[in-house]
């Protein structure tokens, strides 16, 4: 696809403030989040054994980014990327869980006040549902959580409590979506009425335990010698059944034409053939294994299809996206783009990242946790590993779209781009991160 075609094409019949000076209702917003999904494991993104038939026909509707990053590769940071729309240094939400308290049991009284500082920082963001609650949004969280309570992240119903004394942690009610039922979700959309609704969509799924349906698992075990491997791409299928009954429920209601619907997964997985889990270079990594993942946005009317195959976003720019539609303005702490906005995308150098630990050093010292930062320039990534910003060793340089799988560390050979990326990544990465925020 031509470059000028997806600018042209981005946003039909005038942009977003048109429609409200037309004087048409507020549209209903879905975010649909995968749980450790690789980036390649769709059909419409060409994967020879998974099937993903209704995923593939929201493609279709959609504008397709096949160059999304998340902000990072762990659950926790990532999520709290995508309801804030400010990178993890900046909303001090970087890790899964606080550090870990003696050789005891799990959560000590010392660790469970350490969670709960941590959720105060969710409590502290300037999050979607309640910047969405000036327009008149209801809200709703179902799947996965890591703020405690829904009511924290400023929802105005959902299914976690988020209470580890109390057997919670980052879904407890809300992660028998999509494998046990899908009634509280499609009850939510039925009660909300005329009132504009935002969705927290986030199953636990494909994410392990790899659990898919009998007659699921037994057609992908004719398609690898795995066990492991064909539990995960039965998952995959099966995330997709779920994801196909939510759209089919707005369908039946009527307002799947009012309703802006984005896609995008917390972070990548790569399974491992010969035992569960995940391979290193996947989830929790600083490769495109575990930040990549496909971005959609589906809006009828407003949003054309359109496949595009160059153009960098990130997780970021689903809020500022979210937030214009409903004819709000993204705080000017938010880096990201607006994804309704041909002329800013048009204007994007880079999409920059970080890893973090899975249990913080420090809760409230992000530099504490960083173990990696990045940045992807074009064709171009550049990962240094942390406290080395401004050395000269230890960088990693790979050009992802001639080599996607990052098996060729092109730094020696190209020092003056990594000089040059080095100092896009000093540019943006505040100093220290635990006191200030860019």
């Amino acid at each position: 696809m031509k470059r000028r075609e997806f600018l042209a094409g981005c946003l039909a019949g005038g942009g977003v403030a048109s429609l409200f000076a037309q004087g048409r209702r507020l549209p209903n917003a879905v975010l649909i989040i995968s749980d450790d999904q690789g980036w390649g494991d769709y059909g419409f993104m060409g994967h020879p054994a998974i099937r993903t038939p209704r995923l593939d026909r929201l493609a279709g509707q959609s504008m397709v980014f096949t160059r999304a990053y998340s902000t990072a590769p762990l659950c926790s940071p990532s999520l709290a990327s995508m309801i804030t729309g400010l990178h993890p240094h900046q909303n001090k939400l970087t890790c899964n869980d606080p550090p870990k308290v003696g050789d005891g049991p799990a959560w000590p009284p010392e660790r469970l006040a350490l969670r709960r500082q941590v959720v105060d920082y969710f409590e502290k963001s300037p999050t979607l549902p309640r910047l969405l609650s000036q327009r008149g949004y209801v809200s709703f969280q179902s799947g996965k959580w890591w703020g405690g309570n829904y009511s924290r992240g400023g929802f105005t119903a959902g299914m976690t409590h988020g209470d580890p004394a109390r057997g919670g942690r980052h879904g407890d009610d809300g992660l028998k979506i999509g494998r046990q039922t899908m009634q509280p979700v499609f009850d939510f959309v039925d009660k909300a009425g005329t009132k504009p609704f935002f969705l927290w969509f986030a199953p636990m799924m494909p994410h392990a335990p790899h659990t898919p349906p009998e007659r699921l698992l037994k057609y992908y075990q004719t398609k690898t010698d795995s066990i492991h491997v064909a539990r995960y791409w039965a998952m995959c299928e099966w995330w997709d059944e779920a994801c196909g009954q939510l759209l089919d429920h707005l369908d039946a209601k009527g307002i799947a034409d009012n309703t802006l619907v984005l896609y995008t997964t917390d972070n990548g997985w790569i399974q491992q053939p010969n035992a569960p889990g995940f391979a290193p270079r996947s989830k929790q990594s600083r490769y495109d294994g575990g930040l990549r993942t496909p971005l959609m946005v589906r809006w009828p009317g407003k949003v054309k299809p359109l496949r595009d195959e160059k153009t960098l976003v990130s997780n970021l720019d689903l809020a500022p996206a979210i937030l214009r539609a409903a004819g709000l303005e993204a705080s000017k702490e938010m880096q990201g783009c607006n994804l309704l906005d041909a002329a800013v995308l048009k204007q994007r150098e880079a999409v920059f990242g970080a890893v973090y630990t899975h249990d913080a050093v420090d809760i409230h010292q992000p530099v504490e946790n960083l173990r990696y930062l990045w940045v992807v320039e074009g064709e171009w990534k550049l990962i240094l590993p942390a406290k080395q910003a401004d050395e000269k060793v230890g960088a990693e340089l790979y050009n992802v779209v001639r080599d996607p799988h990052e098996k060729n560390n092109l730094a020696g050979k190209h020092p003056e781009r990594v000089a040059l990326m080095r100092k896009r990544i000093a540019n943006w990465w505040p100093e220290g991160a635990g006191s200030e925020s860019r």
